[in-house]
């Protein structure tokens, strides 16, 4: 687990993130409201640096690579992915990837519309999905997104700070959302689960 909200999945070499939202703050723009581009660079940096301190072969998106219709910053996308050719990048399609299948394909992106096995895991965008599988793919461990995990944590004088997370479960993980422009979810993990949250540039577990 990366404090940058990536996991590295060393045996095949592969950089995982979920909830990327590519384009969210240029769709606010569009609708009048002034956020500053430079949250889609820094998180759009932030990856660029994970993928140089891995040197990974390999990026797989559980879902929401995109957040809505094409606009300036997807169109920035395109020329940094012709920088970064090299890489193999695996999206499974969640519910904000909605650009015609031509964006995907100029951006060399292999598209999985729910589900991607890769063999002991399977990955997801929204658990919600994991109804659909084989009985043979619900022996594999999930990753998932969709819900931008954060977890609360309680201090004195009723002071409470909230953060994003990773979740885990006996039979699945919850990744947090890659974009640092994004809300949380509140989770309460059950006896036997584990939230490592994200402080600063550290990993937390908690119980």
């Amino acid at each position: 687990m990366s404090p940058e909200r990536s996991l590295f999945w060393e045996e095949k070499n592969t950089l995982i993130i979920a909830d990327m939202h590519l384009g969210k703050s240029g769709h606010f723009r569009k609708a009048g409201i002034a956020i500053p581009q430079s949250i889609y660079k820094a998180d759009l940096q932030r990856l660029i640096a994970q993928l140089y301190l891995y040197k990974v072969d390999r990026l797989i998106i559980a879902g929401d690579l995109t957040h809505s219709t094409a606009n300036k910053e997807l169109d920035l996308f395109i020329k940094w992915r012709k920088d970064f050719s090299s890489l193999h990048i695996d999206l499974v399609k969640g519910n904000h990837d909605i650009l015609q299948e031509d964006w995907y394909a100029e951006a060399a992106i292999t598209v999985s519309h729910w589900k991607l096995p890769e063999p002991p895991f399977i990955f997801l965008h929204d658990l919600k999905a994991e109804k659909k599988l084989t009985e043979e793919e619900k022996e594999l461990y999930r990753f998932t997104g969709h819900v931008h995990p954060g977890i609360t944590m309680k201090g004195p004088g009723k002071q409470t700070l909230k953060f994003p997370c990773f979740y885990f479960t006996n039979d699945y993980c919850v990744l947090p959302a890659f974009s640092r422009f994004t809300g949380t979810f509140n989770i309460k993990p059950a006896k036997g689960e584990v939230a490592f949250a994200i402080v600063e540039n550290s990993i937390m577990r908690l119980p």
